[in-house]
């Protein structure tokens, strides 16, 4: 039983990233323009009056004229909040947020958090349907049992959107896709097996009814709370707990646990025992699912069972049954057909869904995403597929849609799931996908990666989430006493377990100093002592040596000195890769839409040449991120209208490129909104370029850093790099002012890189 390692943080930081640029975790944004007189006259008073008497004539209207149909609200009293119990609606406002995020990031859902300060099922009941009009569909979280059995059941007997316990269905529905799948492995059949089910909560009580709806008798579950067994004439029963009781003399877990196929618990730490594990039948199922330590770990099962099939609720251990598999495609595809609400043949289409996909081949485009190199294998450490599996979102979706339709709940049809399928797809953001891939191949690598600015404050932060998050082993660059200030600045210990390397190691001070003399005493002249003077005061120019002399595999630096600055300290060190140009490319995201612009770092007037090599190379990389190239060369002009000097510069670029005759696509010169928008193509009908570029190569290095910085800070879009392209070690240069994730992502790239790049020899 492999097991990995999970991602630590301080409280402190943990503040930080809720407390940082904005407070919190969400924001509105319109989706409309919002900029001339105009504009706010149609999007309020008076254009507004229209929609109004729409919706007045046909409430129906406002899933076409309003953000309803996209609009969950995520609700929650606070009274059983994660694991740490009743701490009042106003603390429950974190997670909230964060469940929020979870639906936009995995489905592309507008959510927004209610919370209600009230411990009235009555009240809380009256409150959500005062209000339940603004939304497609109610999200409940954390809400203690039974009052959560209470609320759901009066909501959906009162509403007619989805309205959906978390806690409890989406467990359930995970729980299920697992079991189906375990039945499968070990060729057991679920109308003849009997399971176990420690704790009686409201995860539990949901997974029972799942169960028995996908064909489990009820007689053959045994339900398990603090008392024991909840067994038929046991006393002080609630109505939910009793309607689960059985005959059964059992009275104990130990009891229950003998001869049974299946255990689930939803409990706590360590009460499952190697013992009762000996006890099971034949190729026992475990799901041990309490958070964060499960009732007995694999491994723990491993010393006694090897024909057990294993899963628990943690990302650190195979099969993780987890709720992000669910809720967010659940709903999309409740939403997307105006579902009234979500059934059993839902969650049950959901179920089946998410265990189908599990028995799949992975395509390499999803082997990359969920842990690159090594492809999951459907078998009993692959019962469920990951959180990441990109997959998930043109599946669960259509899935539940269908049986929505099927079952007679659906308001909306929809006439091509195909097309349905597509436009999914498209929902999410494809730069997600690549650096999850990125992160899961690197951490099988284990590159060790230099921070060469290490007493700056966010290069650190990154460094530690580097080593914190299993991707490799970072080395800072600085000095020790400096550092382990920082640390104790940022809640770790001084004596965090990380490496720090300066000039005062003597050793590799001679190394480098020798290295770069022999590298510089022909080129620039410079005498030994000069070099020993760059090695000694420059950590740029120590961490580029430490790469170029094997002692790591790969380098971040930039964030506290210009772009430049650092490039031209680097380029003392290491030159170009051989036959290749040296360039920076840009990953952008914005609605929806990736392209990536070059050269954004290096050339400030790239001759005709340049730019065709430019292309070649951006070519290169777009691939290796799972992309079709296709290649613009942006000019102020269209097809040479009007025709300039620098119009026939880039002309001159594209007549190279059919010279070479290059693998893909390419056009220009062209505007960029000709290069970008499909409504010119009608007017360039000859070339593929028009509106399906996603490589823009710029006339110049200004026009390149001030549009993808405008996209940035104006737009709102994603911006990955520059990536420092064509030089010959794998090094990237984190712009001023970088944030710790943009450092991280970065040093990543540098790592994944040093693994899938031939670089040649270290010297």
């Amino acid at each position: 039983m492999k097991k990995t390692k999970i991602d630590h943080y301080t409280d402190k930081e943990a503040l930080e990233f809720h407390n940082s640029n904005k407070s919190g975790k969400i924001e509105i944004v319109s989706s409309k323009p919002m900029t001339t007189k105009r504009d706010l006259a149609l999007a309020y008073s008076p254009g507004v009056a229209a929609p109004v008497r729409e919706i007045a004539k046909n409430p129906e209207a406002a899933y076409d004229y309003t953000t309803k149909g996209n609009l969950v609200a995520v609700i929650s009293n606070g009274s059983a909040i994660l694991g740490m119990g009743n701490l009042g609606a106003l603390a429950s406002k974190p997670v909230m947020e964060g469940k929020a995020v979870l639906f936009k990031r995995f489905a592309d859902i507008d959510a927004i958090d209610l919370e209600i300060e009230n411990s009235n099922t009555e009240e809380i009941i009256k409150s959500i349907i005062n209000f339940s009009k603004s939304f497609g569909g109610i999200n409940l979280e954390d809400i203690a049992a039974p009052d959560c059995f209470i609320i759901e059941k009066k909501l959906k007997e009162k509403l007619d959107i989805p309205v959906f316990h978390d806690d409890q269905h989406g467990t359930a529905i995970i729980t299920t896709a697992a079991l189906i799948n375990a039945l499968d492995i070990s060729k057991k059949s679920i109308k003849k097996i009997k399971i176990v089910i420690n704790g009686a909560g409201a995860s539990a009580i949901a997974c029972s009814d799942l169960f028995m709806k996908n064909g489990a008798p009820k007689e053959n579950i045994t339900m398990i709370d603090r008392k024991g067994v909840i067994y038929k004439g046991r006393d002080n029963l609630n109505h939910w707990k009793s309607a689960h009781a059985i005959n059964t003399k059992n009275r104990t877990l130990e009891q229950a646990i003998k001869g049974t196929d299946v255990f689930l618990g939803l409990s706590a730490k360590g009460i499952l025992t190697k013992k009762m594990v000996k006890s099971m039948t034949k190729n026992p199922i475990i799901f041990a699912c309490a958070n964060p330590d499960p009732e007995i770990t694999p491994e723990e099962v491993s010393e006694v069972r090897k024909d057990a099939i294993v899963a628990t609720g943690r990302s650190d251990y195979p099969n993780q049954v987890n709720n992000l598999l669910g809720f967010p495609y659940i709903f999309r595809g409740a939403l997307d057909v105006r579902a009234k609400t979500i059934n059993e043949e839902m969650k049950i289409a959901a179920a089946n869904a998410i265990a189908a996909l599990a028995r799949e081949d992975v395509p390499d485009e999803v082997a990359a995403a969920m842990g690159g190199g090594e492809r999951p294998k459907y078998g009993k450490e692959y019962i469920i597929p990951s959180t990441f599996d990109p997959r998930l979102i043109s599946v669960i979706p259509v899935a539940v849609a269908k049986a929505a339709i099927k079952s007679k709940v659906a308001r909306k049809k929809i006439e091509d799931f195909e097309l349905y399928k597509e436009k999914l797809k498209q929902r999410l953001d494809p730069s997600v996908t690549i650096l999850q891939g990125i992160n899961n191949q690197i951490k099988k690598t284990k590159k060790k990666v230099v921070f060469a600015d290490g007493e700056d404050e966010n290069t650190l932060k990154a460094a530690i989430a580097f080593k914190n998050g299993g991707l490799g082993i970072p080395v800072l660059v600085g000095k020790k006493e400096k550092i382990k200030e920082r640390l104790k600045e940022i809640g770790l210990s001084e004596n965090f377990n990380i490496e720090i390397t300066n000039s005062t190691d003597s050793k590799k001070r001679e190394k480098y100093a020798n290295f770069l003399f022999k590298k510089l005493q022909r080129e620039q002249g410079l005498l030994e002592r000069d070099c020993d003077r760059m090695v000694r005061n420059d950590r740029v120019i120590w961490g580029s040596c430490m790469v170029s002399c094997g002692d790591a595999d790969a380098m971040v630096t930039g964030n506290s000195r210009k772009y430049s600055s650092s490039l031209e300290k680097i380029t003392k060190v290491v030159d170009s890769r051989p036959g290749e140009i040296m360039f920076g490319l840009n990953m952008i995201v914005n609605k929806g839409k990736t392209v990536f612009i070059a050269d954004t770092a290096v050339h400030e007037y790239p001759s005709s040449e340049q730019l065709s090599d430019i292309a070649i190379s951006a070519a290169r990389v777009v691939r290796l991120f799972g992309f079709n190239p296709k290649v613009a060369f942006l000019s102020h002009s269209t097809f040479g209208q009007p025709v300039t000097s620098r119009t026939k510069h880039i002309r001159d670029a594209v007549d190279i490129l059919q010279d070479k005759k290059v693998d893909f696509q390419f056009d220009g010169d062209m505007q960029p909104d000709v290069a970008l928008s499909e409504e010119y193509q009608e007017l360039y009908p000859f070339s593929g370029i028009v509106g399906n570029a996603n490589i823009l190569v710029m006339p110049g290095q200004h026009s390149a850093a001030i549009s993808f910085k405008m996209m940035k800070t104006l737009g709102g879009a994603k911006v990955i790099g520059p990536l420092l392209i064509g030089l010959a070690q794998p090094i990237e240069i984190a712009p001023l002012r970088s944030s710790t994730s943009d450092i991280l992502n970065l040093a990543s790239v540098a790592a994944y890189s040093a693994g899938v790049i031939n670089y040649g020899k270290k010297n």
